[in-house]
């Protein structure tokens, strides 16, 4: 791309082309807009590509502070359009030299992505991450009670018992984690599993066993959340955190 102003996608949609969208905002405070292409209603602002183009991109996207403020712009723009009618959101940094360039990207892909329109519009996302909750501490003999075996045989013995118990909970929370996936996806139209975070991106020290995303639609996100508060209930070897409901990020493409 060369420089001068390009065309940002926040989502694609078969409705809301007489939607008034002159007072959202977007990346880089511009105007969000709907333009006609390919058959859908494509929600769209101007950036400039001397700043969003494919190579500044590239060195803007390593940029954590710059890639938050364009990410909450995007999400901005979807979270607010969702409210106004079903849409497929677009990744985020997708960019156009123009607007005739993103029609001819669309034709392209034209079926593949009525479908995916068609399988996520109206819905929303809600994220379960699932957490091993910690080993409560319990069974070691008193200090005093050193035994026949003398304190190395009494230490060993505990420490044998700790692992054990360790293992064990271990065991129980992966199968009560695998369980409460399988029964919060049979409510869901399609779940998902993502990558677990870590600790540093969670920020939750207990290690995460499942991180997973449950497409609904709107309509069952209340009986969904009380599934949820009921798993927790159910399995005290687990700590859940419900996020939600969100556009469908991660339902929007393939596999």
């Amino acid at each position: 791309m060369t420089d001068g102003l390009g065309v940002w996608a926040y989502a694609i949609t078969d409705q809301g082309g007489g939607a008034n969208l002159s007072r959202l905002t977007g990346v880089a405070g511009a105007t969000v807009r709907s333009v006609a292409a390919s058959g859908f209603t494509v929600l769209v602002s101007d950036v400039d590509l001397a700043e969003f183009g494919e190579v500044a991109l590239r060195r803007n996207l390593e940029d954590l502070a710059w890639l938050e403020e364009v990410a909450r712009a995007h999400h901005h723009v979807i979270d607010a359009a969702i409210r106004l009618f079903p849409l497929l959101p677009t990744r985020l940094a997708t960019v156009y030299s123009s607007t005739e360039a993103m029609a001819a990207a669309l034709g392209r892909r034209r079926e593949e992505l009525r479908a995916a329109l068609r399988r996520v519009g109206g819905r929303v996302e809600w994220g379960v991450k699932t957490y091993a909750a910690p080993v409560q501490a319990g069974g070691e003999t008193a200090r005093g009670e050193v035994g026949a075996g003398g304190a190395g045989l009494a230490y060993l013995k505990r420490r044998r018992a700790q692992l054990t118990a360790s293992e064990r909970s271990a065991r129980a929370a992966l199968a009560g984690a695998r369980a409460v996936h399988e029964e919060l996806s049979g409510r869901a139209a399609q779940a998902r599993l993502v990558p677990p975070q870590s600790a540093q991106l969670s920020g939750n020290q207990m290690p995460m066993l499942l991180n997973t995303a449950y497409l609904l639609d709107a309509s069952a996100s209340d009986g969904f959340a009380s599934a949820v508060a009921d798993a927790a209930t159910a399995h005290p070897e687990l700590r859940l955190e419900l996020t939600g409901p969100w556009p469908p990020y991660s339902f929007a493409g393939e596999d």
